[in-house]
């Protein structure tokens, strides 16, 4: 805990935003950092509150020891901290700035609605870890002679190899992207997460022993047998990157795209790199100038919102079929989970009109250019079935549907896999493959899975946790035992 009576006299404080006027003008971080006082008075407020339902499971699904390295940001021990930070998170630099936070839904003062600042004081830890330089390789003392192979380089991949280096294994994580990170790099907005996090990451891996090869798609460039044939261990990582078929008419008119694509494509031009690749159109997508239209009401469609305003978008609309939730939930029937209500995204405040309880009827364009022109949307009741006489037409040049991911990219790994390997996939008709969590295995041997392959679409902290189980299950089945925490 921090100071006893901490709660009591220090109000909660979350960092401040660049005005919206201001931040849409780029594509950088906007969080307006704390100062260190400020940063150790909001972990003062972590009270002794018995059972601290923060670090998990309801809270933190790596169980993070947030009580402890609050205390220690309240005593002035930053190394210590980050130390203790680290010991259950890899990468807390990503979770600080990306994670939604249960872990903050599950503070005992969230009762009162004013929870410890647990995200604010994450992200802290590990910046002021950057600038005291102790974030450097951590080599092993000895090699193992063991190698394993990690197909995927997202926060999963990341996590499991780290891991599995420092265990002393020889590590190799294939990508097909031109550089490494998944869905961290390509999936998430740099106005959310900066990316050179990631190369810093990477080239402390590359100093632990870890190699990385890009460009390399798996199951058609290397095979997933040549893999199994010439490693000991096998680890696919992939991401859930399909999109649910939205089932809407009209979704092949010029201007309607799939939510991925787009935000691939405008990472790759912030990061300064060719926009196509094996796995994604050739075809800009820009909303510079356009009115535009977001299907969905979760965070990817939030990151459409937000980078349509940067592009220069002249109105954004967001589409959500589900009844406007609550202003404020009733603590005792959900907490300590998380609650469906009113939540605003900063991507949303920059000036979207956002809709509930509409249904999108079809996308409707121009029958002699063949070009989106709008969307014929209706009002649903709480069924979500139609409702007479609602019918409506939104005007709209560009369209991006963001109602979730089924599992991930069909082609290469996958049509390997479901081919000569045969591994057994879900029982729910998904393309995700079947493995507990504990051993983390396949049904083909030495191949292992984790992340969203095996999960589904998840939070980059599941994936986390997920890197690291699996780590932890490649190592006890390559060496008999293991000292690497689940």
């Amino acid at each position: 805990m921090g100071k006893v009576t901490g709660f009591l006299e220090i109000d909660r404080q979350t960092p401040k935003y660049q005005p919206a006027s201001d931040r849409i003008r780029h594509f950088k971080e906007f969080t307006l950092p704390m100062s260190d006082t400020e940063v150790a008075k909001q972990a003062a407020r972590c009270m002794d509150c018995g059972v601290p339902y923060c670090h998990g499971p309801t809270g933190c699904p790596i169980h993070n020891q947030i009580p402890d390295w609050n205390d220690l940001i309240y005593s002035g021990n930053w190394e210590e901290a980050i130390r203790n930070l680290h010991s259950t998170n890899n990468f807390p630099e990503f979770t600080g700035r990306i994670c939604p936070a249960p872990c903050e839904e599950a503070c005992t003062l969230n009762l009162e609605d004013a929870p410890v600042a647990i995200k604010t004081v994450e992200q802290a830890i590990a910046d002021k870890a950057y600038a005291l330089g102790m974030i450097v390789p951590q080599p092993p003392l000895q090699k193992t002679g063991k190698s394993v192979a990690i197909i995927g380089s997202g926060p999963a991949g990341l996590a499991a190899a780290q891991q599995l280096g420092r265990a002393g294994h020889d590590v190799h994580v294939y990508e097909r992207e031109s550089r490494p990170g998944g869905l961290l790099r390509y999936g998430i907005p740099d106005f959310k997460m900066e990316k050179h996090f990631i190369d810093r990451r990477v080239e402390q891996m590359q100093g632990e022993g870890v190699t990385f090869f890009c460009n390399v798609n798996v199951g058609e460039d290397k095979t997933v047998e040549e893999l199994l044939t010439g490693y000991d261990a096998v680890i696919y990582c992939g991401g859930s990157e399909t999109p649910r078929p939205a089932g809407i008419p009209g979704v092949e008119l010029a201007g309607v795209f799939d939510a991925m694509p787009y935000l691939v494509q405008q990472n790759k031009r912030v990061g300064g790199e060719v926009i196509t690749s094996k796995a994604w159109p050739a075809q800009p997508i820009s909303a510079a100038g356009k009115h535009v239209v977001v299907v969905g009401g979760g965070d990817t469609a939030s990151d459409c919102i937000g980078t349509a305003f940067r592009q220069g978008a002249v109105k954004v609309t967001q589409l959500d079929i589900r009844p406007k939730p609550p202003e404020k939930e009733d603590k005792l029937s959900v907490w300590p989970y998380w609650a469906t209500k009113m939540r605003t995204s900063s991507s949303q405040a920059e000036g979207v009109k956002r809709t509930f309880q509409v249904a999108t009827l079809a996308f409707v364009g121009d029958p002699e250019t063949g070009h989106l022109t709008g969307v014929k949307c209706c009002e649903v009741d709480e069924r979500r079935k139609p409702v007479a006489g609602t019918d409506f037409i939104i005007r709209a040049d560009l369209a991006f549907i963001a109602i979730g991911f089924s599992g991930p990219i069909s082609g290469a790994v996958m049509d390997e896999m479901n081919g000569r390997l045969a591994v057994t996939k879900d029982v729910r008709g998904s393309t995700n493959v079947v493995a507990n969590d504990e051993d983390y295995k396949s049904s083909v041997d030495k191949l292992f899975v984790a992340g969203d392959v095996r999960r589904g679409q998840s939070l980059v902290v599941w994936a986390i946790r997920e890197g690291r189980q699996v780590a932890h299950a490649v190592d006890k089945h390559l060496m008999g035992a293991t000292v690497l925490p689940r």
